[in-house]
């Protein structure tokens, strides 16, 4: 079960698409964070998301607010798929050890070894404020994005 609004954001440190680390904890008092777990890099539907929030990444990350794109593939796989799609944000590699970072939102899918498509917004003191959790195959609407971003 995914962790609830109100609660405190688990803290983790994961390497980007780059290989250099990214910890959570480091935007506290600085950024809010868009986290979004999605299942797997250069599948149909992650694509299609991760596109999505790339068309709308003026609306989602600025000076206050920083886009966190999180799944199970190596930090190598991520850099070809952020290279590829032209993705302008971070993608996280939860590779190991394996949807650690997933697992404590609870969002790790055990049977099949990746995240579901969870996506919280966090605010600047490290507090879950809005939260949606699809399933492997329904995409998420990033204007819900945009909305909880707006209402912080």
């Amino acid at each position: 079960m995914a962790i609830e609004v109100g609660t405190r954001a688990p803290d983790f440190e994961l390497k980007n698409q780059h290989g250099e680390s990214v910890r959570l904890s480091e935007l506290a008092g600085e950024r809010a964070v868009v986290l979004v777990f999605y299942p797997y890099a250069f599948t149909g539907v992650c694509t299609g998301e991760v596109g999505a929030i790339q068309q709308e990444l003026v609306g989602l990350q600025n000076d206050s607010v920083q886009v966190l794109a999180v799944s199970c593939d190596s930090p190598f796989t991520l850099r070809v798929f952020a290279e590829q799609e032209g993705l302008d944000f971070p993608l996280l590699s939860d590779f190991w050890p394996h949807g650690a970072a997933a697992r404590a939102y609870g969002v790790f899918d055990e049977a099949k070894g990746c995240a579901v498509r969870g996506s919280f917004v966090i605010d600047k003191a490290g507090t879950v404020r809005w939260s949606v959790v699809n399933g492997l195959p329904e995409a998420r609407d990033v204007q819900e994005y945009l909305a909880a971003v707006a209402a912080l």
